[in-house]
């Protein structure tokens, strides 16, 4: 069956609900709040029974399907069906709280961290994951960015790519990324990692690689987001990040999945990652006692 566009997401709509909603405009963000809090009843509801309970018009419904990459509401539906099979619980039912002993919390935490590990495989695009890893193959220089939290991340990656024998430098200064990113050119690849998408000190300079003739993969929890207007690829990783938890353990750990999933891809078609990984692993191996 057609689509009016590229389907968003392989597997979880609900998910790509949360990513995009940032782009939606008023009306379709009530629709989008009544299906994540109404997934059930969305499913049984026809077009105008949910268009009244989001107290919007049927138009707003529609539109709102399409910029998920459905043709319709019936597609939409089914897909949302799709994903209340496998529904993981709640956040809500995570939630720590005072009474709560040591061994509460150390579950609560890891149940939101193993839900947050299934939801980052739910975002996974087999087609955006292929093209990272082609791209990154591909590169002659890769520079790795991020500032903030996100910058801890970028170092991550920045290892992993060295360990494999990859030509790889990192930058976590605003005044230097800006720098870095004047002077990449074609052959080279950026790959910015955000988790808003919306960070200036990132954006302006991924927007500069990009007239440069570089390519561009980036990481973030928000598809329709400022870095992602200028990525070749994006990858997709889910945030439940509140204003006042930015860099929060639990979004990095979504990260460093996806990295290590993508590091783990790259390790396998490169011919000399084998040799790279054992020839850094002697080079400190006399450092342990």
């Amino acid at each position: 069956m057609a689509r009016v566009g590229p389907k968003l997401n392989q597997s979880n709509t609900l998910l790509m609900i949360s990513s995009i909603y940032t782009s939606l405009t008023k009306a379709e963000k009530k629709v989008a709040d009544f299906v994540k809090s109404n997934p059930e009843e969305s499913v049984l509801a026809t077009v105008t029974d949910l268009s009244e309970q989001a107290g919007v018009g049927e138009t707003s419904v529609i539109r709102f399907c399409r910029k998920l990459g459905f043709r319709g509401f019936h597609e939409f539906k089914l897909s949302v069906a799709q994903d209340l099979v496998d529904r993981p619980p709640s956040l809500s039912n995570m939630e720590i709280e005072e009474e709560d002993d040591v061994f509460t919390v150390a579950r609560k935490v890891t149940m939101k961290h193993e839900m947050l590990i299934k939801n980052t495989l739910d975002l996974v695009n087999v087609e955006s994951l292929t093209s990272a890893v082609d791209k990154m193959l591909a590169a002659k220089r890769i520079f790795v960015y991020g500032v903030g939290s996100s910058g801890i991340t970028a170092l991550d990656l920045h290892y992993r790519l060295m360990r494999l024998g990859m030509s790889v430098e990192v930058q976590r200064d605003s005044h230097i990324i800006a720098m870095s990113a004047a002077l990449v050119g074609k052959g080279d690849l950026v790959f910015g990692i955000s988790t808003s998408g919306s960070t200036r000190d990132l954006v302006d300079p991924v927007r500069q690689a990009k007239l440069n003739g570089a390519v561009v993969i980036c990481l973030t929890s928000h598809l329709r987001s400022p870095i992602a207007a200028h990525a070749d690829t994006v990858l997709l990783v889910p945030s439940k990040e509140l204003p006042m938890e930015g860099g929060a353990l639990s979004t990095k750990f979504t990260q460093i999945h996806i990295l290590n999933i993508l590091t783990t891809l790259i390790s396998m078609k490169k011919d000399t990652a084998d040799q790279s990984l054992e020839k850094t692993a002697r080079s400190v191996a006399d450092k342990l006692y």
